[in-house]
């Protein structure tokens, strides 16, 4: 395939036919064994002078009496193993990274470089306000923006990322309940919605009830109804949902929920699609967290850092969490305690989490808005859905959509397409990663059998989409002339092999000992 995303010949490979090196490398992949197994415990690769015999430890009786096991090595043997280990790591400096759901966007380096300044990077959460004024006015300005962009009045700035957001949520609402003296047991849950909210209101200690899905891939919105009554607490919906679709009945979706005296939460982890376009705020919704690290510019993999605040409209706004930012006389300051809370006429639910949030996470989000304006913002979401529609309409005559029309910034298929050709969902995707192309989400939303699903974001050109797409269209091609093999022991040149993932699942190997050595690397094979 060339540079404009055409196919091109393969090229045929000069070695013969199951050469294998002596080394286990092959050309520039190196093989990497495992940091201790490069180094020994015996040697360092520092010299440090002997201590005087006389010496007293520091530490008192804190000193370690065992090794600490760590692998002594030299600087170069550390800095390639390292590098080594980051050339086999796919990220989105790399490549396209369509993983759907997750929103893999291209992080600007001007939003690094800010989040890398003195007085943002190497402040402490518990130095005195008087000395972290920027900082702090910092966080205001950020709250003031996402309240501006989701029309909500108020806005939690302290959650860590989205499954904590929504625990921020779901508990200022049953505070809010709980104040009007109104305790309720039930959550409605849609099937479109994402997999962490049901969890989330079982934290909550909520009972769980679905809402089915139409054929459409949308809210049941009569099924919503009927499943309403006196004992809901709220609903959870995701929207743009899990199905890369609007859920076009929200407004009368929040009038129903209203109506039985619950609350509208809603999961934001899809916001990219419609930041600009719809403030949430104006479609009745009560309570959503926004991911940072994936609609405005953090990292985003790797387990964090992360950053999740939860807008609240007007009824749940008393119930925030401590703490939260207050200006007086020009004077920024974190009110941390309940009495200076209820002065500014809160009534918190307690405090989420021990600091007030991810200074880098704001300074980048920040730094992503001022750069692109109010209509950059838009433009952003509305590439996003132009991106995700292209994919769509450039694949679905030869793989199945999963829910016929247009979709937001997602496009979705299933394994309907492989039928009879003994290649699974599973199977395209490593061998994507043949392709030199990190596969898209799998088996899910769990409503559509062998999911696909696909979000390409605002971030790709259209020379990247036309590669992504002429290689799926190749792929399907093999699938459907038999070239099982090619799919079924794939990946045949990452640099490591299919895995048993059952049993890395059931049994992973979380630690190396030397006594595991053999049998690790037996399970890895």
């Amino acid at each position: 395939m060339n540079r404009q995303g055409r196919p091109t010949q393969p090229v045929a490979s000069s070695a013969p036919e199951g050469l294998t090196t002596f080394s286990g490398n092959k050309g520039l992949q190196l093989e990497e064994a495992l940091i201790f197994e490069i180094g020994t415990t015996q040697t360092t690769g520092v010299d440090l002078a002997d201590l005087p015999a006389n010496a007293k430890s520091r530490i008192g009786d804190l000193a370690r009496t065992d090794e600490i096991g760590l692998p002594g090595l030299t600087e170069p043997e550390t800095m390639r193993h390292y590098v080594r280990l980051s050339q086999k790591n796919y990220a989105i400096d790399s490549g396209i990274y369509p993983l759907g759901s997750c929103t893999m966007k291209h992080n600007p380096r001007l939003n690094e470089k800010m989040a890398r300044l003195p007085g943002f990077s190497d402040i402490h959460p518990m130095q005195p306000q008087s000395t972290v004024q920027g900082a702090l006015e910092l966080i205001d300005t950020l709250a003031h923006w996402l309240k501006v962009i989701t029309g909500m009045p108020a806005v939690a700035m302290s959650p860590k990322a989205g499954a904590h957001g929504e625990l921020c949520g779901l508990m200022a609402i049953r505070a809010c309940l709980e104040a009007r003296g109104d305790a309720r047991v039930r959550v409605l849950v849609p099937e479109s919605a994402h997999g962490t909210n049901p969890a989330t209101a079982a934290a909550c200690g909520y009972k769980v009830d679905t809402i089915p899905a139409t054929e459409e891939g949308r809210v049941d919105l009569e099924a919503l109804k009927a499943k309403l009554g006196d004992d809901v607490a709220a609903l959870m919906l995701t929207n743009p949902n899990t199905c890369g679709l609007f859920e076009r009945d929200i407004i009368e979706i929040c009038e129903a929920v209203h109506g039985a005296g619950a609350l509208v939460y809603c999961d934001g982890a899809n916001l990219n699609a419609i930041m600009g376009k719809v403030r949430p705020g104006d479609l009745g919704i009560d309570a959503m967290h926004i991911n940072l690290h994936k609609t405005f510019s953090t990292p985003h993999g790797g387990g964090g850092p992360g950053a999740g605040p939860v807008v609240l409209s007007e009824t749940l706004a008393p119930f925030a969490p401590l703490p939260f930012v207050v200006v007086t006389d020009g004077t920024f300051s974190l009110a941390e305690y309940a009495p200076e809370a209820e002065a500014h006429g809160a009534q918190p639910f307690g405090r989420l989490t021990a600091f007030h949030g991810q200074m880098g996470m704001f300074v980048r989000a920040l730094s992503f808005m001022m750069s692109h304006g109010s209509d950059g913002i838009a433009q952003a979401a509305e590439d996003a859905v132009l991106n995700a529609n292209y994919i769509m309409a450039s694949l679905k005559d030869i793989m199945t959509a999963s829910f016929e029309g247009p979709c937001m910034h997602e496009a979705l298929f299933d394994d309907r397409f492989l039928k009879d050709t003994d290649v699974t969902t599973l199977d395209m995707a490593k061998a994507m990663i043949d392709e030199g192309m990190h596969p898209m989400t799998m088996y899910f939303p769990l409503v559509v059998h062998g999911a696909m699903l696909i979000e390409p974001t605002e971030s790709e050109s259209k020379q990247t989409l036309d590669a992504f797409i002429s290689t799926m269209r190749q792929l399907v091609e093999a699938a459907k002339a038999g070239e099982t093999e090619r799919f079924t022991g794939a990946p045949h040149f990452a640099p490591m092999k299919r895995l048993d993932e059952t049993a890395a699942a059931r049994k992973p190997v979380l630690r190396w000992t030397p006594e595991e050595n053999a049998s690790h690397s037996a399970a890895a094979e």
